[in-house]
C-alpha cells in the first residue's frame, strides 16, 4: 500500500534512493557515484519538466490528444526555436529519458545513446541565452567510464540498471504540482552522500537545518528581497532555502553565487532546475570568488548567506593586487595567507546592500585570533558592521566535529552593540549527528529578533566593551555558561556523614559482641 502523506511518501522516496545507491554503486566510490545517480534524476526532471510544458501548451490550444513524447523527432523540430528560448534547453522525442529506457533492454549502445543525449541537451542551449547555464550539466556523467565497469556491456548493464531505478522513483507527475519531490529527492542525495563521504562531502554540503536557520535570519521582517547570494555556492541548496522560506518569486531578481569546484558547480545549477528555478532567474558561476569574483556587476545584494570553506589558503598580501582591492583595503590589512576566513568576510560585507543582512558560518577561531584577524574584527566592530554572533552546537556538519558559529553582518544597524547567543546547547541528536530542530531554529532566531539579555542564553555587548576586549567576539567572552552541577548542603552532608560514621560504630560493636559470644562457648 503506497503511503497517503506527504511525509510518509518522502520517506518512502528516500528508503527507495538508499536502496538504489547501495545496489547500484558497487565498485564505484560513494561520492563519484552521486553525479551518475544526480545525473540521471535530473536527466529525468528535465525530460518530463519539457514534456508537461509542451502538452500543456499544446491542449490549452486545443489539441487535446497531443502527447510530445509519441511525436516524431521531425514534428518536433518545428517547436525547437520558441521553446529553447522559453524553457532554456530542447530534448527530441526520441532523446527524453522515458523513451530512452524503454529502448534500452535491446540497445547494445547505451553508452553511446546517453553520450550523444546528454552532448544533444546541452547542444541545444548553444548561441541562446541560456547556454552559460546548461553547459557542462552533464560532464560528470561519465557513461564510458571504467567506473562503471571494465567492458562495454558491464557498463551498459549498470546504466540499464541505473535508467530502471531512478524511472521508478515514485516523484509524482509535473500536471499534479508534485515536483518539489525532485528537489527533496536531490537534497536527501546530497546529504545522503556528503555523511558518507566524510570532509569531502561536507565542504559542498550544509545540512538543510543549518541552511534555513541561515536564511530566516537575513530575511527577518520582510516577504521578499531583491536579490541573494552566497560567494562558496557549493552545491547551491543555502540559495534556495529562501525560495521555501519566502515562498516562489519572492526572490525578485534571481539567485548569485560562485563556486570553485567545477563538479560542485555543475551540482549547483542541476539543483537549481530540480527546484524549478527557471534558468533566467538564477546566475552562478565558476571560479575563485576571493581571487576572480564573477558578480561585482550584479552587487548589491540584499541577502547574503555561505559557509566558505575552513581556514584555507589563499594569495594574501602576497599579491599586491589584493592590498588595493576596494573589496578587502577598507581593513586596512588582508586575511592571513593561511586563513582565508575573513577574507571570505569582507567580500561578502563589500556586496551587502545597505538594506541587507548577511549570514555567514565562521570557524570559531576568527573570533578571538590575533594579528592581522583581529584588526580585521577591529574594523567590523569600529564601524558597527556586526549585528550578532551566534555560538552553535558541536558535531552538526559533516566531516567536522567543531563548534562553528554565525557572524551576522548588517549595514545599517541603529545601535552601537552586538548580540552574542550561546546556541550550544540547542540540538537533538540524531544518528551519529547532532541536528537543529525546528523548535531550537525558532528558539534562535525569536532570541536574535528581541536583542535582549536573557541569562546564560544571550547578551547585548555594546563595541567600546568590546574594544576594551581586544575586540574578541567570542561567545563564551560575554554569555556565562549555566552551571548545571548539582548543588551540595554542606551542612547536611557533614551531618550525612556524621550519621553514618555513628552507625558504623554500633555496627562494629555489634559485630564484637558476637565474636566474644562465639569465643566463651567454646
Amino acid at each position: 500500500m503506497a503511503p497517503t502523506t506527504k511525509e510518509g511518501q518522502r520517506a518512502e522516496l528516500h528508503k527507495t534512493i538508499w536502496r538504489i545507491a547501495n545496489d547500484l554503486r558497487g565498485s564505484v566510490d560513494g561520492w563519484d557515484f552521486k553525479s551518475y545517480v544526480l545525473g540521471m534524476l535530473f536527466y529525468r526532471f528535465i525530460s518530463e519538466n519539457l514534456t508537461a510544458y509542451l502538452n500543456s501548451h499544446e491542449r490549452s490550444a486545443g489539441n487535446h490528444s497531443f502527447d510530445y513524447a509519441a511525436i516524431s523527432d521531425q514534428e518536433a523540430e518545428f517547436g525547437r526555436k520558441d521553446t529553447v528560448e522559453e524553457k532554456g534547453f530542447y530534448i527530441l522525442p526520441s532523446q527524453l529519458f522515458a523513451n530512452v529506457r524503454k529502448a534500452s533492454k535491446d540497445n547494445e549502445n547505451l553508452n553511446e545513446t546517453l553520450d550523444a543525449v546528454f552532448k544533444a541537451i546541452e547542444g541545444s542551449a548553444v548561441g541562446a541565452d541560456s547556454e552559460d547555464d546548461i553547459k557542462g550539466l552533464f560532464a560528470d556523467v561519465d557513461v564510458n567510464s571504467a567506473k562503471l565497469g571494465n567492458s562495454v556491456p558491464l557498463r551498459n548493464q549498470k546504466l540499464r540498471k541505473l535508467l530502471d531505478a531512478i524511472g521508478d522513483l515514485n516523484l509524482g507527475s509535473f500536471e499534479d504540482n508534485t515536483i518539489d519531490l525532485f528537489g527533496d529527492a536531490y537534497e536527501y542525495l546530497m546529504q545522503m552522500y556528503a555523511a558518507d563521504a566524510g570532509k569531502s562531502g561536507g565542504e559542498y554540503y550544509t545540512p538543510q537545518e543549518v541552511s534555513e536557520m541561515l536564511a530566516r535570519i537575513t530575511v527577518v521582517g520582510k516577504t521578499e528581497v531583491n536579490k541573494v547570494y552566497d560567494p562558496a555556492v557549493g552545491s547551491g541548496s543555502l540559495l534556495l532555502k529562501f525560495q521555501k522560506i519566502l515562498g516562489p518569486g519572492k526572490v525578485r531578481q534571481g539567485f548569485y553565487g560562485q563556486e570553485i569546484n567545477l563538479t560542485t558547480y555543475n551540482l549547483a545549477r542541476i539543483n537549481m532546475f530540480l527546484h524549478d528555478v527557471p534558468y533566467e532567474q538564477f546566475n552562478l558561476a565558476h571560479g575563485d570568488t576571493l581571487m576572480h569574483p564573477a558578480h561585482l556587476d550584479d552587487e548589491p545584494f540584499e541577502a547574503i548567506v555561505s559557509n566558505p570553506p575552513y581556514s584555507i589558503k589563499w594569495e594574501g598580501n602576497s599579491n599586491q593586487l589584493l592590498v588595493n582591492d576596494s573589496r578587502f583595503a577598507p581593513a586596512g590589512v588582508l586575511a592571513p595567507q593561511s586563513k582565508a576566513d575573513l577574507a571570505f568576510t569582507m567580500h561578502i560585507l563589500s556586496a551587502l546592500a545597505v538594506n541587507g543582512t548577511a549570514a555567514i558560518v565562521e570557524f570559531p577561531g576568527v573570533l578571538y585570533r590575533g594579528g592581522a584577524e583581529q584588526k580585521i574584527r577591529q574594523y567590523l566592530i569600529d564601524n558597527n558592521f556586526v549585528e550578532s554572533v551566534i555560538q552553535l552546537p558541536p558535531d552538526l556538519f559533516f566531516g567536522t566535529t567543531i563548534a562553528t558559529c554565525i557572524i551576522v553582518l548588517k549595514k545599517s544597524k541603529t545601535e552601537n552593540d552586538v548580540l552574542f547567543i550561546d546556541a550550544s546547547r540547542e540540538f537533538k541528536r540524531v544518528g551519529n549527528k547532532n541536528k537543529l530542530t525546528p523548535d531550537s531554529q525558532q528558539h534562535i532566531l525569536d532570541t536574535f529578533v528581541a536583542r535582549k539579555n536573557v541569562a546564560h542564553l544571550a547578551k547585548l555587548v555594546r563595541n567600546e566593551d568590546i574594544a576594551a576586549n581586544g575586540y574578541n567576539i567570542a561567545v563564551s567572552s560575554y554569555v556565562e555558561q549555566e552551571d548545571t552541577r548539582e548543588v551540595v548542603d554542606i551542612t547536611e552532608l557533614n551531618a550525612e556523614i556524621a550519621r553514618i560514621v555513628a552507625r558504623q560504630a554500633e555496627l562494629r560493636t555489634a559485630i564484637d559482641e558476637i565474636v566474644a559470644n562465639l569465643e566463651s562457648a567454646r
